[in-house]
């Protein structure tokens, strides 16, 4: 898939064996190429699958340029790293130590996981420091002959980055979750780091930029519109509301995790009787309502509900 008028290759990692879930977006820098969210260890054989569709292969990538270091995004860093010597990563600096010392992360995602961590993840090796370009946002970088200015963008994660990359605009999770033209973006909300107000911030800001492709990693590319951003900050403001009516109410987790779900699944039927099973296994409700649950939580031990 090649994204509107751009020289950017979306590849679909076809994550479990499941089309249309997860993308890496590759770009040509005349520096090798550079290559937009990896994706975990568990889909390094499809990012493989993809470049060599393309003509290329692992030993062309010089640039791995990631929106956040979760593991759907940045998992197969490591390994990539380590079999091609000649690649650099770029990362917020709030989330640098984490690739080169993963324990902490793999140790939180285990605790959601269990059993299922391999499986769905796979490897995550650690990144040697000397190899990250550490970035805070706002600078302008030269990689090959692009210029690629990273932006900071948090609210899904608070180590979170965009890149702007002339009519291109790769926004990881902040610019939602988008299955379909058809379907209104959804934030993915999970714990620990959800800020709804950092969140508006960073779309209000993304939104001022001059880019005609939005590239999401949950999934393709779209036209930059006022509608993608509108249909995104709405969708948010019912999520949130529908967590925090339920914690007011009293409802348990449970029964607050089974009213979201079938409320936001009735949403998505509504636009395509497809998009609930597929939404549902790109981005599980319950992780989203676990988010908000510990947004909201903190926001009142704050003074701020």
């Amino acid at each position: 898939m090649t994204a509107p008028g751009a020289a950017v290759r979306t590849l679909d990692l076809h994550f479990q064996g499941v089309p249309g879930v997860i993308a890496a977006s590759v770009l040509d820098t005349g520096d090798g190429l550079a290559v937009v969210d990896v994706g975990p260890g568990s889909t390094l054989p499809g990012l493989e699958a993809g470049l060599s569709e393309m003509g290329a292969s692992l030993s062309d990538v010089r640039h791995v340029l990631l929106t956040h270091i979760h593991l759907d995004h940045a998992g197969a860093t490591g390994t990539i790293l380590e079999r091609v010597p000649g690649v650099r990563a770029y990362v917020h600096e709030r989330g640098a130590a984490h690739l080169s010392r993963p324990e902490r992360l793999l140790a939180s995602a285990g605790q959601i996981y269990g059993d299922e961590m391999e499986r769905l993840w796979g490897e995550m090796r650690p990144v040697d420091p000397g190899r990250l370009t550490i970035l805070s946002g706002g600078e302008t970088l030269r990689v090959g002959r692009l210029e690629v200015r990273p932006l900071y963008t948090p609210g899904h994660a608070v180590h979170h980055l965009a890149y702007h990359v002339g009519d291109d605009l790769f926004v990881g999770d902040v610019g939602g979750i988008r299955l379909s033209g058809r379907q209104t973006p959804r934030a993915p909300t999970p714990p620990p780091d959800i800020d709804l107000p950092a969140w508006r911030e960073s779309v209000a800001a993304l939104r001022e930029l001059e880019a005609r492709t939005l590239h999401l990693a949950h999934f393709g590319a779209y036209p930059n519109s006022a509608a993608h951003w509108d249909g995104l900050l709405g969708t948010l403001d019912v999520d949130a509301g529908r967590v925090r009516e339920g914690l007011e109410r009293g409802q348990d987790t449970r029964d607050l995790t089974d009213a979201f779900t079938r409320a936001l699944l009735d949403d998505l039927r509504a636009e395509d009787s497809d998009l609930p099973a597929r939404y549902e296994f790109a981005c599980p409700p319950w992780m989203s309502v676990q988010g908000l649950v510990r947004y909201w939580g903190r926001a009142a031990a704050r003074g701020k509900v």
